[in-house]
């Protein structure tokens, strides 16, 4: 959107993007906290690696050229968009036995996630959830509350990250806020009213169509 419509360059758009991750991670760990649908320990052993990673990834994309962000952006899109569709198929399994191992998976998972989500300007939810639910044998809302836990310190360095190297929109950020904190107070009270499954499949499609634009030939043009 902030590409599409505000005309933001590729690597501004993601730096300003974790600014309103930050915030929406701040507001979404609380509304999970109250319910205790969260793992206080898991979200420390995430961020712990998250905030290392997330620098590395903000300064990644800024060395990037603005078409090859574009597509990367396309493919991570692709991706997302994929996973949920196969969501229903896959069955949590709790591969890994043992808090040692439990342990080294939300490290490992936390590493990788605060890479993208630096790279990408996206929140962690897309990588660490499913780490924790398929992997860890964790449940779905403790695992969505933890991962948002987990990417608050780790957003806040991307975007500070971003904000040094200058990628953040300074004057869109502060009125970016508030709309962001709304939609996300909104987009939770809207989707009680609809199936999970018809939510799912709309945001895919949505995500389809984004990536199908930014990886078709004439994307690297807009």
């Amino acid at each position: 959107l902030m590409v599409g419509i505000l005309r933001l360059s590729q690597h501004k758009a993601h730096g300003t993007s974790l600014v309103a991750v930050f915030f929406t991670g701040l507001m979404g760990a609380l509304t999970y906290g109250l319910q205790g649908s969260l793992s206080l320990k898991a979200a420390l052993f995430l961020a712990a690696t998250a905030i290392l990673t997330a620098r590395l990834g903000a300064r990644y994309a800024h060395s990037l050229a603005e078409k090859d962000l574009k597509r990367a952006f396309g493919f991570f899109l692709l991706f997302v968009s994929l996973l949920l569709l196969l969501k229903p198929y896959l069955a949590p399994v709790g591969l890994v036995r043992g808090e040692v191992w439990e342990d080294i998976t939300l490290l490992l998972a936390g590493g990788f996630t605060g890479f993208l989500s630096g790279m990408m300007g996206v929140g962690g939810g897309t990588i660490m959830v499913p780490a924790m639910v398929l992997v860890l044998g964790m449940d779905q809302h403790t695992a969505q509350g933890t991962s948002l836990l987990a990417m608050v310190p780790a957003s806040l360095v991307g975007a500070y990250t971003h904000h040094r190297l200058g990628n953040v929109d300074t004057l869109l950020a502060p009125g970016l806020v508030p709309g962001v904190l709304l939609g996300t107070f909104l987009g939770g009270e809207a989707a009680h009213f609809l199936p999970e499954a018809t939510l799912r499949l709309v945001f895919a499609m949505v995500l389809l169509w984004t990536s199908w634009r930014y990886l078709r030939p004439s994307g690297g043009k807009r």
